[in-house]
């Protein structure tokens, strides 16, 4: 496929957060673009400012003429579109290149020095720092996040054609569609068990991973998982690592060793301990451009954040609101941890929304383990994303398993009378659901009320 015989794209799915960041570049590079979504979110009303023509019915009818000559169009899809969606048939059954997001971001990418973010956990934040790294020391990249970047305010980044920056994803074994020169592996946790199966065969595709990686390329792994590369880790005997580290108000500070230098006081506003190892493995991969390590160790201190990690809505002396993404027990623990350690002898109530029934039910006892640590829990419904229900799995029976008498199943139209009622020293949302869009209602009412 030859991108430049191409005039017009048109994406399933495309309000989708890596949908959209594709629909961006072909836009930016003065592509015809369009699409379909199931709903308008605040995602796909930006992509219509920028003049892209979308509609929310499955409807071979409604799409855009132009698109509907096989010779000029390509068509984008994301997985999460069922194969039985009736304009996925079409374009299937009436001669047009149809590709998964992967297949084209590989093609895009193949051609650059590519570095690649892959793990189950950590990916967006890994990736959307490495980008600000690279603008901060002048180095001409183009980035495609899986969130929306708080130094950039998108999740589209043009700034040069020389190197590209972009998420692995190991959904639907999508990152084996990439060819980095310089990737990582932040993390090998099971998810994704209604793609997988096992364990075994989602750790394999890790490794199938690395043997996609071009010749003399460089692989970075977390300390502790088990596979061969350059090792990254804190306080332990990693090729890159964090020693002597402590907090100074809510500000990491520590000296950052790799295995050409030693930096000392460098700083990161980050919570977690899991942001932290995000930050080392995005500079251990921006060494690689030849970018100047001391730079790159001071541009660590002025990364703001990626909307919807650990995002501060709500930041006062007696009361303190954060919102995160997780919606995987391993992510919840990363969150609690960070909570306690930057706000210690406070009272939190979590919010979390489950996000898939077979995580749901795949997690179930570790979601409830994770749960039970805050100091009172309450539970919205599962979002069922592209799922449809499983008998027996909802939040009522998720509550069951939570061992902590704070607890609580409730529905959105009730969920801030009843934080107010909580008085929470601090507050938590979490899901990967459209429980985002909850959070500026919430922003809004307890800002008032503070």
């Amino acid at each position: 496929m030859n991108l430049k015989e191409i005039h017009n794209v048109y994406f399933i799915g495309i309000g989708g957060i890596g949908m959209s960041a594709l629909a961006r570049y072909f836009k930016f590079i003065h592509k015809e673009v369009a699409g379909y979504d199931k709903t308008e979110t605040p995602l796909t009303q930006e992509l219509e400012n920028l003049g892209i023509a979308i509609h929310y019915d499955d409807s071979v009818e409604k799409i855009i003429d132009d698109f509907t000559n096989p010779e000029k169009t390509l068509i984008v899809y994301t997985p999460a579109v069922p194969s039985e969606h009736s304009e996925y048939q079409y374009f299937l059954n009436n001669g047009f290149q149809v590709k998964k997001r992967s297949e084209v971001l590989g093609l895009i990418t193949k051609n650059t020095f590519c570095l690649a973010v892959a793990g189950t956990h950590g990916k967006t934040t890994t990736s959307s720092i490495l980008a600000h790294l690279l603008k901060e020391t002048g180095t001409p990249f183009t980035a495609f996040l899986g969130g929306i970047s708080e130094d950039f305010n998108s999740n589209f980044i043009f700034q040069g054609n020389d190197f590209s920056v972009v998420e692995a994803d190991e959904f639907d074994r999508s990152f084996l569609r990439l060819f980095p020169d310089v990737a990582c592996i932040t993390s090998m946790d099971v998810d994704h068990l209604d793609i997988y199966g096992d364990a075994e065969t989602l750790r394999q595709s890790f490794k199938d991973f690395v043997g996609c990686l071009k010749p003399n390329g460089k692989l970075f792994v977390r300390n502790g998982l088990p596979l061969d590369g350059i090792t990254y880790g804190i306080e332990d005997d990693s090729d890159y690592c964090i020693r002597n580290l402590k907090i100074e108000h809510g500000t990491y500070i520590f000296d950052l060793n790799t295995p050409a230098n030693a930096l000392t006081g460098v700083k990161f506003n980050k919570p977690g301990r899991h942001n932290l190892l995000n930050g080392l493995v995005a500079f251990a991969m921006a060494v690689q451009t030849g970018s100047p390590p001391d730079r790159l160790a001071k541009a660590l201190e002025t990364f703001k954040g990626v909307q919807r990690r650990f995002s501060y809505k709500i930041k006062e002396e007696d009361f303190v609101f954060i919102d995160d993404y997780a919606h995987h027990p391993t992510e919840i623990n990363a969150i609690y941890d960070a909570v306690y350690e930057m706000h210690p002898d406070k009272k939190v109530l979590v919010v979390f929304q489950p996000h898939l029934f077979s995580r749901t039910k795949d997690f179930a006892d570790d979601f409830a383990e994770s749960l039970s640590k805050f100091d009172s829990i309450l539970l919205l419904d599962i979002y069922p994303a592209r799922e449809k229900p499983i008998d027996g799995i909802t939040s009522e029976w998720l509550l069951e398993k939570i061992e902590n008498p704070n607890k609580k199943v409730i529905k959105k139209d009730n969920l801030i009378q009843e934080i107010k009622s909580q008085s929470p020293e601090v507050l938590v949302t979490m899901g990967a659901g459209d429980i985002g869009l909850e959070v500026p209602k919430i922003t809004k009412e307890l800002e008032h009320a503070n």
